[in-house]
């Protein structure tokens, strides 16, 4: 068992706190769509190279009528980074000790005007202490109300904190979730933000309210779709929409080469991934 800091301890019990809401808010939805479906939890455990501990984590999906496919992972691992990847790590050029926890969720929906969305927050220790994530929009056949609603609610959590950050992490989400080979956004955008460190107190505050901005407007904006009605040009539209969330989760997403880069559980780091797609 990993031994965690007051601060790391904090950070975890948030992170699966809020996985507990979340879960419990898709399974209401699900609940209201007339279905049992339910998450399915999975405890992974990560053997650490050092033969130290190596901490887990535990994978959840649901497969259900709104929610085709849900994943809420929570994780917290630690260790030492392997060969050349810990230079590429803010802190762990030096000293490839690490300590990380967070939450990753991705939704994929069976509606086609429903909005997939992947929501993400973290934890990370090194030589240097910091939170990342972010929340971002994914719609197949895009609708203004939505994107408006999703933006509006994030730019008032980063208000709360910071007046700069709203305009400084929407436009880190614009430029992180691109597609450089398709020349094309990966969807709508959110915010993303990193390496927010010195003032653990006030950046905690933050994280959690991305979490709860979240929790907040997912399933409002959910709801207000997964009833409307939809042709098989809009299913086929949704398919070709994953094809492009398949090529960005595998070829670019940080999450997923920390992932395997340090042994995680391979099933948790590609539950991002949807059941089904297609490429013309």
């Amino acid at each position: 068992m990993l031994t965690l800091d007051d601060q790391q301890a904090a950070a975890r019990a948030w992170f699966e706190a809020l996985r507990d809401q979340i879960c419990a808010a898709f399974e209401t939805i699900e609940r209201e769509a007339g279905s049992n479906a339910a998450f399915e939890y999975k405890a992974w455990d990560r053997a650490d190279p050092s033969g130290e501990p190596g901490g887990g984590g535990v994978r959840g999906v649901m497969k259900g009528t709104v929610f085709e496919k849900v994943g809420v992972n929570v994780s917290t691992v630690g260790g030492t980074f392997e060969g050349e990847f810990g230079k590429t790590i803010h802190g762990a050029g030096e000293d490839p000790r690490f300590f990380a926890t967070g939450i990753s969720l991705v939704a994929h929906m069976a509606n086609p005007h429903v909005p997939a969305v992947h929501m993400n927050t973290r934890f990370l220790t090194t030589t240097r202490r910091w939170f990342g994530g972010g929340a971002d929009l994914n719609p197949a056949i895009p609708n203004r109300q939505d994107t408006d609603a999703f933006h509006a609610r994030l730019r008032a959590a980063c208000a709360a904190h910071d007046p700069t950050f709203y305009p400084r992490f929407s436009k880190w989400a614009e430029e992180y979730f691109w597609l450089p080979h398709r020349n094309r956004a990966r969807g709508v955008g959110g915010i993303f933000y990193d390496r927010l460190e010195g003032h653990f107190d006030e950046h905690f505050a933050f994280t959690r309210d991305v979490g709860e901005a979240f929790l907040d407007i997912f399933p409002k904006i959910v709801r207000q779709r997964m009833d409307s009605p939809f042709t098989d040009e809009d299913l086929d539209t949704l398919l070709e929409f994953r094809g492009r969330y398949v090529e960005f989760n595998l070829l670019y997403d940080r999450g997923t080469l920390f992932g395997l880069k340090t042994g995680g559980n391979i099933d948790a780091i590609l539950m991002s991934l949807p059941p089904l797609a297609k490429w013309r």
